[in-house]
Protein backbone atom coordinates (compact mmCIF):
# COMPACT_ATOMS: atom_id res chain seq x y z
CA UNK A 1 0.00 0.00 0.00
CA UNK A 2 1.20 3.56 -0.60
CA UNK A 3 0.29 6.74 1.22
CA UNK A 4 -2.36 7.99 -1.19
CA UNK A 5 -4.05 5.00 -0.85
CA UNK A 6 -4.32 4.60 2.75
CA UNK A 7 -8.05 5.45 4.30
CA UNK A 8 -7.28 7.50 6.90
CA UNK A 9 -4.28 9.56 4.92
CA UNK A 10 -7.50 10.24 2.71
CA UNK A 11 -9.41 11.46 5.11
CA UNK A 12 -7.01 13.67 6.65
CA UNK A 13 -6.58 15.53 3.17
CA UNK A 14 -10.73 15.23 2.40
CA UNK A 15 -10.75 17.10 6.13
CA UNK A 16 -8.65 20.10 4.65
CA UNK A 17 -11.09 21.12 2.58
CA UNK A 18 -13.60 21.66 5.50
CA UNK A 19 -11.56 24.43 6.65
CA UNK A 20 -12.79 27.84 6.25
CA UNK A 21 -9.62 29.65 4.09
CA UNK A 22 -11.35 30.10 0.83
CA UNK A 23 -8.86 27.50 -1.03
CA UNK A 24 -11.54 27.26 -3.62
CA UNK A 25 -9.72 30.33 -5.02
CA UNK A 26 -6.98 28.06 -6.34
CA UNK A 27 -10.05 27.01 -8.89
CA UNK A 28 -8.99 27.54 -12.53
CA UNK A 29 -5.86 29.13 -11.53
CA UNK A 30 -2.09 27.51 -11.29
CA UNK A 31 0.37 27.22 -8.06
CA UNK A 32 4.57 26.56 -7.74
CA UNK A 33 5.32 24.74 -4.76
CA UNK A 34 8.86 24.14 -4.04
CA UNK A 35 10.07 21.43 -1.71
CA UNK A 36 7.17 19.72 -2.94
CA UNK A 37 8.34 16.16 -2.02
CA UNK A 38 9.15 17.20 1.77
CA UNK A 39 6.62 16.60 4.56
CA UNK A 40 4.03 19.67 4.62
CA UNK A 41 4.53 20.20 -0.09
CA UNK A 42 4.12 16.36 -0.44
CA UNK A 43 0.49 16.28 1.41
CA UNK A 44 -0.76 19.94 0.03
CA UNK A 45 0.35 18.56 -3.10
CA UNK A 46 -1.74 15.56 -2.83
CA UNK A 47 -4.52 17.60 -1.15
CA UNK A 48 -5.07 19.62 -4.23
CA UNK A 49 -4.71 16.95 -6.65
CA UNK A 50 -7.55 15.14 -4.83
CA UNK A 51 -9.53 18.72 -5.17
CA UNK A 52 -8.44 18.48 -8.67
CA UNK A 53 -10.71 15.23 -8.96
CA UNK A 54 -13.80 17.13 -7.64
CA UNK A 55 -13.62 19.42 -10.35
CA UNK A 56 -11.10 22.25 -8.64
CA UNK A 57 -9.14 22.53 -12.13
CA UNK A 58 -5.57 23.89 -10.50
CA UNK A 59 -2.39 23.05 -12.61
CA UNK A 60 0.25 22.45 -9.85
CA UNK A 61 4.01 23.12 -10.84
CA UNK A 62 5.96 20.84 -8.17
CA UNK A 63 9.65 21.67 -7.56
CA UNK A 64 12.63 19.35 -6.24
CA UNK A 65 15.87 18.13 -6.75
CA UNK A 66 15.06 14.19 -7.17
CA UNK A 67 12.91 13.37 -10.06
CA UNK A 68 12.78 9.44 -9.28
CA UNK A 69 11.47 10.44 -6.00
CA UNK A 70 8.75 12.55 -7.26
CA UNK A 71 7.74 10.25 -9.83
CA UNK A 72 7.64 7.20 -6.92
CA UNK A 73 6.16 9.97 -4.50
CA UNK A 74 3.10 11.16 -7.16
CA UNK A 75 2.88 7.82 -9.19
CA UNK A 76 -1.01 8.37 -9.31
CA UNK A 77 -1.08 11.85 -10.61
CA UNK A 78 2.80 12.05 -12.51
CA UNK A 79 1.48 11.89 -15.99
CA UNK A 80 -1.68 14.36 -15.28
CA UNK A 81 -2.03 17.02 -17.29
CA UNK A 82 -2.86 19.16 -13.91
CA UNK A 83 0.98 18.31 -12.47
CA UNK A 84 3.96 19.08 -13.56
CA UNK A 85 7.18 18.42 -11.36
CA UNK A 86 10.20 20.71 -12.22
CA UNK A 87 13.79 18.95 -11.29
CA UNK A 88 15.48 22.02 -9.69
CA UNK A 89 17.95 23.28 -7.29
CA UNK A 90 16.53 25.86 -5.17
CA UNK A 91 20.03 27.50 -4.82
CA UNK A 92 20.09 27.94 -8.09
CA UNK A 93 18.12 30.97 -10.87
CA UNK A 94 14.92 29.79 -12.10
CA UNK A 95 12.96 30.92 -14.83
CA UNK A 96 11.19 29.09 -17.55
CA UNK A 97 9.32 30.91 -20.14
CA UNK A 98 7.06 28.57 -21.31
CA UNK A 99 4.94 28.57 -17.96
CA UNK A 100 3.81 31.81 -17.88
CA UNK A 101 1.31 33.71 -15.39
CA UNK A 102 1.75 31.45 -12.06
CA UNK A 103 -1.12 32.62 -9.67
CA UNK A 104 -0.15 31.74 -6.29
CA UNK A 105 3.90 30.49 -5.29
CA UNK A 106 4.07 28.06 -2.00
CA UNK A 107 8.05 28.52 -0.97
CA UNK A 108 8.81 25.74 1.16
CA UNK A 109 12.57 24.47 0.63
CA UNK A 110 14.74 24.36 3.07
CA UNK A 111 17.12 21.84 4.82
CA UNK A 112 15.02 21.09 8.02
CA UNK A 113 16.56 18.72 10.06
CA UNK A 114 19.34 18.57 12.54
CA UNK A 115 22.23 16.36 10.53
CA UNK A 116 21.52 18.76 7.38
CA UNK A 117 22.28 21.69 9.59
CA UNK A 118 25.79 20.16 10.96
CA UNK A 119 27.03 18.52 7.82
CA UNK A 120 25.76 20.92 5.22
CA UNK A 121 25.60 24.28 6.97
CA UNK A 122 26.69 26.51 4.01
CA UNK A 123 23.89 24.41 2.05
CA UNK A 124 21.25 25.31 4.66
CA UNK A 125 22.12 28.76 4.31
CA UNK A 126 22.34 29.36 1.06
CA UNK A 127 19.18 27.28 0.42
CA UNK A 128 16.96 29.53 2.79
CA UNK A 129 18.47 32.91 1.47
CA UNK A 130 19.36 32.53 -2.37
CA UNK A 131 16.29 29.91 -2.41
CA UNK A 132 14.14 33.07 -1.11
CA UNK A 133 15.51 35.28 -3.49
CA UNK A 134 15.44 33.12 -6.47
CA UNK A 135 11.84 32.33 -6.08
CA UNK A 136 10.73 36.02 -5.64
CA UNK A 137 12.13 37.22 -8.64
CA UNK A 138 10.57 34.08 -10.13
CA UNK A 139 7.56 35.41 -8.67
CA UNK A 140 7.84 38.73 -9.78
CA UNK A 141 8.42 38.31 -13.71
CA UNK A 142 5.28 35.59 -13.76
CA UNK A 143 2.62 38.58 -12.34
CA UNK A 144 1.77 36.44 -9.25
CA UNK A 145 -1.06 37.00 -7.24
CA UNK A 146 0.02 36.42 -4.11
CA UNK A 147 3.29 34.09 -2.74
CA UNK A 148 3.79 32.48 0.89
CA UNK A 149 7.14 31.77 1.95
CA UNK A 150 7.34 29.42 4.85
CA UNK A 151 9.34 30.29 7.87
CA UNK A 152 10.05 28.73 11.35
CA UNK A 153 9.40 29.11 14.54
CA UNK A 154 13.80 28.72 14.83
CA UNK A 155 13.74 32.31 14.04
CA UNK A 156 12.52 33.40 17.71
CA UNK A 157 15.71 31.90 19.56
CA UNK A 158 16.02 30.59 22.84
CA UNK A 159 13.15 32.24 25.25
CA UNK A 160 14.42 35.03 26.94
CA UNK A 161 12.67 33.96 30.23
CA UNK A 162 10.29 37.14 30.17
CA UNK A 163 7.28 35.05 28.11
CA UNK A 164 5.41 31.92 28.07
CA UNK A 165 5.07 31.94 24.73
CA UNK A 166 6.29 33.48 21.21
CA UNK A 167 4.02 35.85 19.16
CA UNK A 168 4.92 37.19 16.09
CA UNK A 169 6.94 40.40 17.29
CA UNK A 170 9.16 37.95 19.64
CA UNK A 171 12.97 38.03 19.12
CA UNK A 172 15.14 35.63 21.61
CA UNK A 173 18.37 35.36 22.04
CA UNK A 174 20.53 33.21 19.04
CA UNK A 175 24.62 33.53 19.14
CA UNK A 176 25.22 34.15 15.63
CA UNK A 177 28.80 33.16 16.10
CA UNK A 178 28.18 28.87 16.06
CA UNK A 179 27.40 27.03 12.91
CA UNK A 180 24.29 26.03 14.33
CA UNK A 181 23.09 29.93 13.66
CA UNK A 182 22.75 29.02 10.10
CA UNK A 183 19.80 27.58 9.79
CA UNK A 184 17.42 30.38 12.32
CA UNK A 185 19.55 33.72 10.82
CA UNK A 186 18.88 32.37 7.05
CA UNK A 187 15.26 32.30 8.32
CA UNK A 188 15.81 35.70 9.13
CA UNK A 189 17.01 37.00 6.52
CA UNK A 190 14.76 35.18 3.74
CA UNK A 191 12.08 37.33 6.33
CA UNK A 192 13.86 40.25 5.46
CA UNK A 193 14.03 39.54 1.67
CA UNK A 194 10.27 39.60 1.71
CA UNK A 195 9.86 42.70 2.95
CA UNK A 196 12.41 43.86 0.67
CA UNK A 197 10.12 42.54 -2.33
CA UNK A 198 7.06 44.18 -1.01
CA UNK A 199 8.84 47.58 -0.84
CA UNK A 200 11.12 47.64 -3.64
CA UNK A 201 8.43 45.03 -6.35
CA UNK A 202 5.37 45.59 -5.24
CA UNK A 203 5.04 41.61 -4.79
CA UNK A 204 2.01 40.50 -2.69
CA UNK A 205 4.05 38.39 0.11
CA UNK A 206 2.84 36.52 3.75
CA UNK A 207 4.63 34.39 6.28
CA UNK A 208 3.70 31.58 7.87
CA UNK A 209 5.70 30.95 10.34
CA UNK A 210 5.37 26.77 10.69
CA UNK A 211 6.32 24.79 13.90
CA UNK A 212 7.81 21.40 14.30
CA UNK A 213 5.45 19.49 11.58
CA UNK A 214 5.02 15.14 11.76
CA UNK A 215 3.01 13.36 10.29
CA UNK A 216 2.80 10.38 8.20
CA UNK A 217 4.54 12.07 5.08
CA UNK A 218 7.46 11.96 7.07
CA UNK A 219 11.03 10.98 5.64
CA UNK A 220 12.90 7.96 6.86
CA UNK A 221 15.58 9.73 6.52
CA UNK A 222 14.51 13.14 9.10
CA UNK A 223 16.81 13.47 12.03
CA UNK A 224 14.54 15.69 14.09
CA UNK A 225 13.52 14.22 17.40
CA UNK A 226 10.30 13.71 17.04
CA UNK A 227 10.57 11.86 13.34
CA UNK A 228 13.42 9.15 15.41
CA UNK A 229 10.95 8.48 18.05
CA UNK A 230 8.11 7.37 15.69
CA UNK A 231 10.72 5.28 13.19
CA UNK A 232 11.78 3.61 16.87
CA UNK A 233 7.75 3.24 17.57
CA UNK A 234 7.12 1.37 14.34
CA UNK A 235 9.68 -0.65 15.02
CA UNK A 236 8.95 -1.92 18.22
CA UNK A 237 12.01 -0.40 20.12
CA UNK A 238 12.66 1.62 22.63
CA UNK A 239 12.33 5.13 22.13
CA UNK A 240 15.67 6.88 22.78
CA UNK A 241 16.10 10.20 24.73
CA UNK A 242 19.43 12.14 23.76
CA UNK A 243 18.57 14.72 27.02
CA UNK A 244 16.94 14.94 29.77
CA UNK A 245 13.69 15.48 28.05
CA UNK A 246 12.92 19.07 29.58
CA UNK A 247 12.76 20.77 26.24
CA UNK A 248 9.29 22.58 25.55
CA UNK A 249 7.55 22.79 22.16
CA UNK A 250 5.01 23.26 19.98
CA UNK A 251 4.48 20.51 17.28
CA UNK A 252 1.64 20.92 14.30
CA UNK A 253 0.47 17.48 12.76
CA UNK A 254 0.92 17.91 8.97
CA UNK A 255 -2.81 18.18 7.79
CA UNK A 256 -3.08 20.53 10.28
CA UNK A 257 0.38 22.67 8.85
CA UNK A 258 -1.21 22.44 5.54
CA UNK A 259 -4.54 23.95 6.47
CA UNK A 260 -2.82 26.40 8.40
CA UNK A 261 -0.43 27.08 5.45
CA UNK A 262 -3.73 27.83 3.21
CA UNK A 263 -5.54 29.99 5.63
CA UNK A 264 -2.34 32.25 5.82
CA UNK A 265 -1.87 31.85 1.68
CA UNK A 266 -5.65 33.51 0.92
CA UNK A 267 -6.23 35.35 4.52
CA UNK A 268 -3.29 36.74 5.89
CA UNK A 269 -2.33 40.17 5.03
CA UNK A 270 0.35 41.22 2.84
CA UNK A 271 3.95 41.43 5.10
CA UNK A 272 2.16 39.58 8.04
CA UNK A 273 3.96 36.56 9.54
CA UNK A 274 1.36 33.86 11.26
CA UNK A 275 2.83 31.57 13.43
CA UNK A 276 0.84 27.93 12.94
CA UNK A 277 0.45 25.99 16.23
CA UNK A 278 -2.16 24.99 18.22
CA UNK A 279 -1.92 25.02 22.11
CA UNK A 280 -2.85 21.09 22.28
CA UNK A 281 0.13 20.34 20.96
CA UNK A 282 2.65 21.80 23.63
CA UNK A 283 4.73 19.15 24.97
CA UNK A 284 7.81 18.25 26.56
CA UNK A 285 10.29 15.86 24.79
CA UNK A 286 10.28 13.47 27.54
CA UNK A 287 6.18 13.80 27.33
CA UNK A 288 6.46 13.47 23.54
CA UNK A 289 8.57 9.78 24.08
CA UNK A 290 6.58 8.84 26.55
CA UNK A 291 3.08 8.88 23.97
CA UNK A 292 5.53 7.02 21.47
CA UNK A 293 6.98 4.43 24.10
CA UNK A 294 3.00 3.87 25.60
CA UNK A 295 1.58 2.73 21.84
CA UNK A 296 4.56 0.54 21.18
CA UNK A 297 4.62 -0.98 24.38
CA UNK A 298 8.47 -0.11 24.97
CA UNK A 299 10.45 2.03 27.11
CA UNK A 300 11.77 5.22 27.12
CA UNK A 301 16.08 4.94 27.12
CA UNK A 302 18.42 8.15 28.01
CA UNK A 303 21.47 8.47 25.98
CA UNK A 304 24.05 11.12 24.86
CA UNK A 305 23.89 12.31 21.30
CA UNK A 306 27.17 12.00 19.55
CA UNK A 307 29.09 15.42 17.76
CA UNK A 308 26.69 15.44 14.55
CA UNK A 309 23.83 14.52 16.40
CA UNK A 310 24.40 17.35 19.24
CA UNK A 311 25.74 20.06 16.82
CA UNK A 312 22.62 20.26 14.86
CA UNK A 313 20.04 20.08 17.71
CA UNK A 314 18.15 23.35 18.58
CA UNK A 315 20.05 24.89 22.24
CA UNK A 316 15.97 26.69 22.44
CA UNK A 317 14.89 24.98 26.08
CA UNK A 318 11.28 26.34 25.88
CA UNK A 319 10.02 27.12 22.16
CA UNK A 320 5.96 27.62 22.61
CA UNK A 321 4.26 29.61 19.77
CA UNK A 322 1.33 31.91 20.34
CA UNK A 323 -1.12 31.10 17.44
CA UNK A 324 -4.01 33.66 18.62
CA UNK A 325 -2.77 35.78 14.93
CA UNK A 326 -3.76 32.81 12.76
CA UNK A 327 -6.74 31.88 15.43
CA UNK A 328 -8.29 35.03 14.03
CA UNK A 329 -8.24 34.26 10.63
CA UNK A 330 -10.82 31.25 11.89
CA UNK A 331 -7.94 28.40 11.72
CA UNK A 332 -8.38 25.76 14.17
CA UNK A 333 -6.28 22.32 14.26
CA UNK A 334 -8.30 19.07 14.73
CA UNK A 335 -5.49 16.80 15.97
CA UNK A 336 -4.06 17.37 19.55
CA UNK A 337 -0.67 16.05 19.90
CA UNK A 338 -1.31 12.69 21.45
CA UNK A 339 -3.99 12.00 18.73
CA UNK A 340 -1.96 13.04 16.03
CA UNK A 341 1.10 10.97 16.80
CA UNK A 342 -1.37 7.86 17.05
CA UNK A 343 -3.09 8.62 14.43
CA UNK A 344 0.66 9.06 12.52
CA UNK A 345 2.03 5.82 13.92
CA UNK A 346 -1.82 4.07 12.79
CA UNK A 347 -0.86 5.15 8.84
CA UNK A 348 2.69 4.42 8.80
CA UNK A 349 2.00 0.76 10.25
CA UNK A 350 -0.40 -0.15 8.22
CA UNK A 351 2.06 1.38 5.09
CA UNK A 352 5.14 -0.63 6.02
CA UNK A 353 4.10 -3.20 8.78
CA UNK A 354 1.07 -4.54 6.81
Amino acid sequence: MRIYENEKYIEDISSIADSDFFWKKLCNRSILITGATGLIGSCLVDFIMKCNDDGLNCKIYALGRDEKKARERFYYCADDGLFEFIRYDISKSFDRDDIGIIDYVLHLASNTHPVQYSTDPIGTITTNIFGTYNILEFAQKHQTVRCAVASSNEIYGENRGDVEKFDEHYCGYIDSNTMRAGYPESKRCSEALCQAFIKQKNIDIVVPRLTRSYGPTMLMSDSKAISQFIRKGLGGEDIILKSAGLQYYSYTYVADAVSGLLTVLFKGKCGEAYNIADEASDITLKDLAAIISEYAGKKVIFELPDEIEAAGYSKATKARLNSNKLACLGWKAKYDIKNGVNRTLDILRELYCG
